[in-house]
């Protein structure tokens, strides 16, 4: 960069500051450089007569590009008979890396695409329409689908949930299930093991989830804990036989309510039923199941059909460790995560197809994956050994 130029942006700040006279700066620096970058692609200064020059200056084209400090209108060298564009101003681009990469964040991390557009107007001096904030976050899909397919290990207990988010598919706006999974490894630490986006909770769809895990590498799967989801156990079955299912105990003492016929029972009920489920052990459990189907025999009788079926799926935690045990009789570890999806995905409402649901639900998941990976365990090691 010859002197003329940089006394000439000195010149600029001095007289308008930093604030107002960042962007004439910049247009003399990137104006400059690509003079610079043109003459040593063609071997020759402008009017330079050598016999080593490769080809002839062109003029210029216009071209506005966006930054963080507002709009910089710049001049693109061009060339006769060579294929040259300057390596600092990215081609087909007109926005700058950073400001792109600031803006798919904010979307990222919960901010609607309308307030994007009047915070960047109101920094930036110009407004990015959504459309645009949604070409941004679609360059991070490579990064995502890299997480979502990297190699996994051996893990020994799984917590599963799927939950619903309104996408545009098939030409009208329907519920999808997205299906995530938690891993717990040998060292009690926890992972995020891949998420997708399904039509339904359909057998067919959890055991293809499944099957993608298992391909990936999953092993060494001893307990799966989830809420009793449609096709779920069936799934889990056929991909995992012989591994013990866990069905979440906070969801089984909901779902007891919705058979108590005499709205006075339902308190009663619902103490029993804990009662039942925090025993110290499972001999004490099934004693209290028999007391409480013995208790509501004649004054409920869909309630104790139901119970005798459904709740001693949620004694298989008994089999665990005793330190264990608290956090692995529900899926209550995943439903905490859930809620910090919601909160990002309320912002959307509804997806305008399956791809952009699954791109800002893997973002969520991939930051509490890096945050789980990075700090302490989950488990002590001594009560995984146990």
């Amino acid at each position: 960069m010859n002197n003329n130029v940089l006394d000439e942006v000195s010149q600029v700040l001095i007289n308008s500051g930093y604030e107002n006279g960042v962007i004439e700066a910049m247009r003399l620096i990137l104006n400059n450089t690509m003079m610079i970058e043109r003459a040593e692609h063609l071997k020759a200064t402008p009017y330079e007569r050598t016999q080593n020059r490769e080809g002839y200056a062109s003029g210029f084209k216009d071209k506005t590009i966006l930054t963080r400090n507002g709009k910089i209108p710049l001049k693109i060298p061009q060339t006769r008979n060579t294929d040259f564009y300057p390596s600092c101003i990215e081609k087909g681009n007109r926005m700058e890396r950073s400001l792109k990469a600031a803006l798919a964040e904010m979307y990222i991390t919960g901010v609607s695409t309308g307030k994007v557009t009047k915070i960047t107007e109101e920094l930036c001096g110009f407004e990015i329409s959504s459309t645009q904030v949604s070409r941004l976050t679609q360059e991070l899909d490579p990064v995502f689908k890299q997480w979502r397919e990297r190699p996994l290990g051996s893990f020994s207990h799984l917590v599963v949930d799927a939950r619903y988010e309104k996408v545009r598919y098939g030409g009208v706006v329907q519920s999808l299930a997205v299906f995530w999974a938690i891993g717990i490894t040998k060292d009690g630490r926890r992972e995020v093991l891949g998420v997708t986006v399904s039509l339904s909770e359909a057998e067919v769809h959890w055991r293809t989830f499944f099957k993608s895990l298992v391909l990936r590498g999953l092993h060494g799967v001893e307990y799966i804990v989830s809420d009793d989801h449609l096709g779920l156990k069936s799934a889990i079955k056929a991909i995992f036989p012989g591994v013990v299912w866990q069905r979440c105990q906070f969801h089984l003492s909901q779902n007891a309510a919705n058979h108590v016929s005499k709205k006075d029972n339902k308190k009663q009920v619902g103490f029993d039923i804990r009662n039942i489920l925090q025993a110290p052990n499972l001999n004490i459990a099934k004693q209290l199941l028999t007391i409480f189907v013995e208790k509501y025999t004649k004054t409920e009788p869909a309630l104790t059909a139901w119970a005798e079926e459904n709740i001693p799926e949620g004694f298989n935690v008994f089999y665990l460790p005793e330190e264990l045990r608290k956090k692995m009789r529900t899926s209550n570890m995943i439903e905490r995560q859930n809620q910090e999806i919601k909160r990002r995905t309320r912002v959307v409402r509804i997806f305008p197809n399956e791809n952009s649901c699954l791109r800002l639900v893997s973002a969520v998941l991939m930051e509490i994956h890096e945050e789980w990976i990075s700090g302490p365990p989950y488990f002590s090691l001594a009560s995984l050994e146990s």
